[in-house]
């Protein structure tokens, strides 16, 4: 009896749980409308009311910023290639909607509710893959025609030997190359069909040409949904949020943003990048002190340079300028000897050490003549100079014969 209910209640949990999970799954996929744009990427950018596709976002990124080129790679998945973006809102603007490039503004994004890999057009011309934005309102069958022509810089070339690198933005070509690139491509036409999302879509290369121009093989990275906003790979694999995305949802009121700022609000690309990442202002920084040398740190570098070169040679200008100016730099061992006790005594030192050379007869008096500084400090500096300028002879002699006439004069 008792195990005539466990099976009864086993078969009750599997009822429950089964007709459960399709629908949190139908309501979780059912309920997501542009408003999860609108939330998510406020934070990221600006929300501006265009004329033309409505409300339109504004990123705020780094002067130089292009779509499916800046800060982002491809990788080859059941989809087919799928950008990887290192945004942390990469994984709307990349995978929904469409890129448009204004003259002034930049690149902005207008949603879309389909979900692709990436929604770019792409070329193969000789040694290289290339691909550009799809712009808003064009469809697949446009897009993906010979008839679609975009600006020339809009495109991204690598060669084919590059694609699929993880760190492909080293490897683009220079868009001078591009007019020819272009003029000597194809289209790939490699166009998808997901049945499941009723999403048509261009899977780019195919892979196996894609390994015999690399000259290695790509795993296929698996794709596994997540619940909240976000991306990351691990472990070769991809988890992004991809949820249904319905234009209205007629329970809810009409998705808007919370704050939607006119087109003249804007900044450039390149006020709006300093405002948003603080890792440009830094590396701004790291040039400045470069600019800044030149003026008083330079000059603080020259006047140490100059003022070692003066406290070295100090001794022989000192020299000079005693027996041009013996009485200014008086004050200048005054305050030495006032400060240490032995600065004074190593002023001389050079001197003594010059005297040596030519006068080694004259480290007799020296005893004497410090105990002679001792009571009179004063006047010892102003004639020792003198005297060994204008009587180099006599200075022996006179202390010893006359020193009150030599010291007391």
């Amino acid at each position: 009896m008792k195990t005539k209910i466990r099976i009864f209640s086993l078969l009750i949990f599997i009822v429950i749980g089964a007709w459960m999970a399709p629908q949190k799954a139908s309501a979780q996929n059912g309920s997501v409308s542009f408003q999860v744009f609108y939330d998510e990427l406020s934070p990221y950018g600006t929300w501006i009311d265009s004329p033309e596709y409505g409300y339109v976002w504004v990123p705020d990124v780094a002067p130089g910023f292009t779509p499916y080129a800046t800060n982002g790679y491809w990788v080859f998945t059941v989809d087919g290639w799928t950008w990887i973006s290192n945004y942390a809102w990469g994984w709307a603007p990349f995978h929904y909607g469409r890129w448009y490039t204004d003259p002034y503004y930049g690149p902005m994004w207008v949603p879309d509710n389909q979900w692709g890999p990436g929604w770019v057009t792409w070329r193969r011309s000789g040694d290289y893959y290339g691909w550009a934005p799809i712009g808003p309102g064009i469809s697949i069958e446009i897009a993906y025609g010979n008839g679609y022509n975009l600006p020339f810089n809009q495109w991204t070339f690598v060669r084919d030997r590059d694609f699929g690198r993880r760190n492909i933005n080293n490897y683009y070509v220079n868009n001078s190359n591009n007019i020819t690139i272009i003029n000597n491509s194809v289209v790939i036409n490699n166009v998808q069909v997901d049945r499941t999302r009723n999403v048509r879509y261009n899977a780019g290369p195919e892979r196996v040409e894609v390994e015999r121009r690399a000259g290695k093989k790509f795993a296929t990275v698996a794709i596994k949904e997540t619940s909240r906003p976000g991306q990351k790979m691990s472990n070769n694999q991809l988890q992004i949020y991809r949820p249904m995305v319905q234009k209205d949802v007629p329970s809810q009121r009409k998705p808007a943003p919370a704050r939607v700022v006119d087109i003249k609000e804007v900044k450039p690309p390149a006020e709006r990048g300093n405002k948003a990442q603080p890792q440009k202002p830094y590396q701004t920084t790291k040039d400045q002190p470069a600019k800044q040398q030149p003026t008083p740190p330079q000059q603080q570098q020259q006047q140490r340079k100059e003022q070692p070169a003066k406290q070295q040679p100090a001794p022989q200008q000192q020299q000079q300028q005693r027996k041009e100016q013996p009485a200014k730099q008086q004050p200048a061992p005054q305050q030495q000897q006032q400060r240490k006790e032995q600065p004074a005594k190593q002023q001389p030192a050079p001197q003594q050490q010059q005297q040596r050379k030519e006068q080694p007869a004259k480290q007799q008096p020296a005893p004497q003549q410090q105990q002679q500084r001792k009571e009179q400090p004063a006047k010892q500096q102003p004639t020792q100079p003198q005297q060994h300028k204008d009587q180099p002879a006599k200075t022996q002699p006179e202390p010893q014969t006359k020193p009150p006439k030599t010291w007391g004069g």
